[in-house]
């Protein structure tokens, strides 16, 4: 049973719903304060993750490599697109919801948090982790920071935060199923890598949450697909070269 997965995505909808429904009696202070700390817990779930990085040039070569992808093919844009399409259901089933925040800002906010809940390295790893070992522990402990981060932004986002849990169950349930598939294929070296792609991705997020450059998040997701076999690339094809 994918009990991680049912977790992680529930806490993020019952606390997008839970944002939505008592947001305006907090005051703007205290939701712009707190968002900072999540963006600050971010980049410290970032560092901790790139920390035990192995083949470093892999992992920034599958950056720069898939973030040009994420690029050339406006992956960010159509994200957008989707987060617009997300909004609008909402909208009309709660039409007496207002937003402090334009259009554009809440977009750009509610890629975001698609980026942060549904791409981390932590919670793609965790789902493949579950998968294979049947240990849910990382996902679980991922859920407690979604939760409060889901409450926060739906404070000034509403209940469209509830909606991303239904993107992030296909994803990580569907990561879940082909766990025992990819697995086999991995070496220590490459999960390592891997997180630490997915580590650059928190860091970049933890940035654009407190507004201090924001980072081309949605259009790095690609480098995901390629870190791990640049890093088999480079362990096996390259390192033996140079060695």
């Amino acid at each position: 049973m994918p009990i991680g997965v049912l977790i992680n995505t529930s806490t993020i909808a019952i606390g997008g719903i839970l944002g939505g429904l008592f947001g305006k009696h907090l005051s703007e202070d205290f939701k712009h304060q707190l968002t900072m700390i999540f963006g600050v817990c971010s980049m410290g779930m970032g560092i901790y993750a790139i920390a035990p990085m192995n083949y470093m040039p892999a992992v920034i070569f599958a950056l720069v490599i898939g973030t040009g992808l994420g690029l050339a093919i406006h992956l960010g844009e159509k994200i957008n697109q989707g987060a617009a399409w997300m909004q609008r259901p909402i909208a009309k089933l709660f039409p007496e919801e207002q937003s402090d925040v334009s259009e554009e800002e809440f977009l750009r906010t509610l890629v975001t948090i698609i980026v942060l809940f549904c791409a981390s390295g932590t919670g793609i790893y965790g789902s493949l982790d579950a998968g294979m070992s049947g240990d849910h522990s990382i996902l679980i402990s991922k859920s407690i920071l979604d939760f409060f981060t889901a409450i926060i932004f739906a404070c000034n986002l509403g209940f469209v935060v509830s909606v991303i849990a239904i993107p992030q169950f296909i994803i990580f349930y569907g990561l879940f199923l082909m766990a025992k598939f990819i697995f086999p294929l991995t070496t220590p070296e490459m999960i390592l890598d891997f997180k630490a792609c997915g580590g650059f991705l928190m860091l970049a997020t933890g940035f654009r949450m407190i507004q201090v450059k924001m980072f081309p998040t949605a259009d790095m997701i690609p480098a995901m697909i390629l870190v791990m076999p640049f890093s088999w690339l480079w362990a096996n094809w390259i390192l033996p070269l140079v060695g």
